[in-house]
């Protein structure tokens, strides 16, 4: 595995959550609002920091699985990352409950509901990229002692 940064796009915040240098835990970067800072620049920045060598971006897809209107400014978001980061992968991942789920431990953790907005969309992004690590992780071998 290798580090990945995890991306919740939103049209007023992005979410950035990134795995350890190893790529096996993910943990909350920062939300990059779109009113105060130019996001595929932030992002750059974040890449080179992190040494990060790919991207997940959270694809909103719809309860039966089809993409809708929010799936098509994911992709055009999408289409901007990969021509800023030509050398890196992209990969989508079904955001489908990480929202929901990152509230959930939110929630569990003590954390209010008025207090999910600032760091909420960091928490998402955190899910999108523990389920791409689910996905693309080995199985655990099986020994039969």
């Amino acid at each position: 595995m290798h580090p990945a940064l995890g991306i919740d796009y939103g049209q007023a915040r992005i979410g950035i959550a990134a795995t350890d240098p190893c790529g096996i835990l993910a943990h909350p970067v920062e939300s990059i609002h779109l009113a105060k800072t130019e996001p595929l620049n932030r992002i750059a920045e974040l890449v080179e920091q992190k040494g990060i060598r790919s991207l997940v971006l959270g694809l909103p897809l719809r309860l039966d699985g089809t993409e809708g209107s929010a799936c098509e400014k994911v992709r055009a978001f999408g289409k901007k990352l990969r021509e800023k980061f030509p050398e890196l992968p992209l990969i989508y991942v079904d955001e489908f409950l990480t929202t929901t789920v990152a509230q959930e431990k939110l929630h569990k953790v003590g954390k209010k509901a008025k207090d999910f907005k600032p760091i909420i969309d960091q928490a998402a992004a955190v899910e999108i990229l523990n389920t791409w690590l689910e996905q693309t992780m080995p199985p655990e071998p099986d020994f039969d002692f």
